[in-house]
């Protein structure tokens, strides 16, 4: 008589390495992912050990299903009151940290509770009395988009990974220029003709920008970047031909590809950087930081859960990809008339409404994506490490 077999958790690194070994091969790995070195001594340390009871979140569910959509850090949300520790709760080795898409949808995730500690591991079926179907765990070996859960909603800001561009200086004044248009039209739009002057590196497509305008700090008003106004991309059809004394130059032609607003003479062009699928492994800072924000891309004066705002702090800071900040709201001034004596003005303290996530680093400044925030985000708002 054949039985239903018994679930029991297996150790999630175990299990999945176990599982490519079963197919002679191991899970494709990324190669660049920005782990910090405390990151992956503590996920070393504690693969094992998993997380204090104490992180857990009030309402943390004993299992849960993987389910289509998911991301590394809501389902980290779910379980944890802070999910930047994630890899502790998740028992990841190095490897597994710098390739978080080892989880899929339909896999079950069991919380199991020792010694006062908490970690997620896979359900693995085992055998029980002779003729039981024993099932082992099995890992998709393929690329990194083969349907794995991504760390974070990559959606979100995959457009801004070729739109939002900040220069240490205005070095679009002297990139490659529209110097002329498809019969004389004051703007283009998709398929229309553009004659570009300039030297070209390459013989690709292009993004199209508009005059950069600076970034400032919020507190002492320095320059910190330029911010290039993203148009649209165009296509390389046919090079142009320089000047040699005797005959008048011909620019090289271009078709509008795709547009953000319609391209005009003047527009500068700079070569599409190739696209950037890596997943971002949400951490805290290792060192205290504090900055502002400097302003919400786009036109909008207010921000909301999953817009993009640029913040004051880049590279030279210490903050890269991957790293998630606390956003504060201002104490307000209040009126004490609880007093013995005249009313009198005190400052309420700061408070914590919401988090921030870099997923693109320049030098002195960054772009981050709100992941939660209770009330709107403006210019001057104050982010610390969580």
């Amino acid at each position: 008589m054949t039985s239903w077999p018994m679930l029991r958790p297996a150790p999630l690194a175990t299990a999945l390495w176990a599982a490519a070994a079963l197919v002679g091969t191991t899970p494709a790995l990324a190669t660049d992912f920005p782990v910090t070195q405390t990151q992956r001594d503590t996920a070393q340390k504690v693969a094992q050990a998993g997380v204090p009871l104490s992180e857990l979140a009030p309402n943390a569910p004993d299992s849960y299903t993987v389910k289509k959509g998911d991301t590394l850090w809501a389902i980290s949300t779910i379980f944890l009151k802070t999910p930047w520790r994630w890899p502790e709760l998740w028992g990841m080795n190095q490897d597994q940290i710098r390739n978080p898409h080892l989880i899929y949808p339909g896999q079950h995730l069991v919380l199991v509770k020792v010694d006062g500690r908490a970690r997620l591991e896979l359900a693995q079926a085992v055998s029980g009395p002779t003729g039981t179907v024993k099932l082992s765990p099995r890992a998709r070996v393929e690329q990194l988009d083969d349907g794995g859960i991504p760390a974070i909603p990559l959606n979100l800001i995959e457009p801004f990974l070729n739109e939002a561009v900040v220069l240490d200086e205005d070095s679009l004044a002297t990139a490659p220029r529209v110097a002329a248009t498809q019969e004389g039209r004051v703007l283009l739009s998709r398929g229309d003709l553009a004659y570009v002057r300039g030297t070209l590196p390459h013989q690709g497509d292009y993004r199209v920008f508009r005059s950069a305008k600076p970034l400032r700090d919020p507190l002492t008003k320095e320059v910190l970047g330029y911010e290039a106004a993203y148009v649209g991309t165009m296509e390389f059809l046919r090079p142009g031909t320089p000047s040699d004394g005797k005959t008048l130059e011909v620019p090289a032609t271009f078709r509008v590809k795709q547009v953000r607003q319609e391209v005009n003479t003047g527009d500068r062009l700079a070569p599409v950087p190739p696209r950037n699928f890596n997943s971002y492994v949400p951490h805290a800072p290792t060192q205290p930081i504090e900055g502002r924000v400097i302003a919400v891309y786009g036109e909008a004066v207010n921000a909301g859960q999953n817009q993009i705002v640029s913040i004051n702090k880049g590279t030279q800071d210490g903050v890269e990809r991957g790293h998630v900040l606390a956003l504060w709201r201002t104490g307000q001034d209040a009126r004490d008339t609880t007093g013995p004596g005249r009313p009198e003005t005190i400052r309420l303290p700061d408070e914590r409404h919401g988090r921030l996530f870099v997923f693109q680093s320049y030098r002195r400044v960054s772009y981050a994506l709100i992941l939660s925030v209770q009330q709107p985000v403006s210019a001057g708002d104050r982010f610390t490490q969580p």
